[in-house]
């Protein structure tokens, strides 16, 4: 009988729109807590250009200018350069992954070759290994044997080709009918004809994911490029923005005036792009 008068008060109008008032309280609690370092850093690009002293932050600039990012272009000659580095580091990985993992991933799904359930395992074993592991290996690699320091090269080559994207493309792969290929292969059509021709567009999808996901990971690395670059013209941005911290001090404002222009394409792209995002989500989940 309780909870036959709880269901009957509770279903009452006022009731439900408390109710959905403190969800809504609690999510935009939640939503500022994970959106705060965002709003600082937003807040603090327009702080005054002066060295600060980590004593005398505060949690708003006092003073709002445009001045600390004229001072983030004026810190260094190679400002836009860092920026354009990125880009291209980032954009040769995207197109690199879109290759090699999508000729891989439809490699593994629909071509059977001895060997084939093996050479995956081992794939989703390197899943599994962090990322900073193979760092000291790949370094040695790079500045030891191939000598491609400050080389666009040595930046892009390491992320060419992820075992994510190939297990990303294998699981979509999976889902095309296989009638589609063989009745390529009566035409006469080679196995790169068929993934150019048939495959491709069918999987506009996982490759934009794939491209999407590649592109972040990559504008946002920093570990690799810090290790492989010595040389200030072949930074990238996140590295770039190192060098705002000293000793004694930091140029905070422009450091963060950096960080805004540098998580600007992150969020234009997730944006213009969210849906390939959603439908990404679900690739592989769904048989039938």
């Amino acid at each position: 009988m309780a909870s036959g008068l709880y269901s009957q008060y509770l279903d009452k109008p006022a009731l439900r729109y408390l109710r959905n008032g403190v969800l809504c309280l609690l999510l935009g609690l939640l939503g500022l807590v994970v959106l705060f370092p965002l709003i600082y850093m937003f807040c603090w690009s327009f702080g005054p250009n002066a060295e600060l002293a980590s004593s005398a932050y505060s949690i708003f600039p006092k003073v709002w200018s445009l001045d600390s990012y004229k001072g983030f272009f004026d810190f260094s000659e190679y400002s836009l350069r860092w920026i354009l580095n990125s880009l291209i580091v980032a954009s040769g990985t995207v197109v690199l992954n879109v290759i090699f993992a999508g000729l891989a991933g439809y490699a593994f799904a629909k071509i059977n070759f001895k060997g084939r359930k093996w050479l995956f395992f081992l794939i989703l074993m390197g899943m599994m290994i962090p990322y900073q592991v193979t760092q000291v290996p790949l370094y040695i690699l790079f500045v030891n044997k191939f000598h491609m320091t400050n080389t666009y090269t040595a930046l892009i080559l390491p992320g060419c080709c992820t075992a994510y994207n190939i297990f990303l493309a294998k699981q979509f792969f999976g889902g095309i009918p296989t009638a589609l290929i063989e009745n390529a292969k009566v035409e006469g059509a080679g196995q790169l004809r068929i993934f150019c021709s048939i495959i491709l567009p069918l999987s506009k999808t996982v490759m934009a994911v794939t491209a999407i996901t590649t592109f972040m990971g990559n504008w946002n690395t920093f570990f690799w490029p810090f290790l492989i670059t010595s040389d200030a013209s072949m930074y990238t941005i996140q590295v770039g923005l190192k060098t705002f911290a000293y000793a004694n001090g930091t140029l905070f404002s422009p450091m963060m005036a950096g960080a805004v222009i540098s998580a600007l394409p992150m969020f234009i792209l997730f944006f213009a792009l969210q849906k390939y995002f959603l439908e990404g989500v679900t690739i592989g989940a769904v048989k039938g």
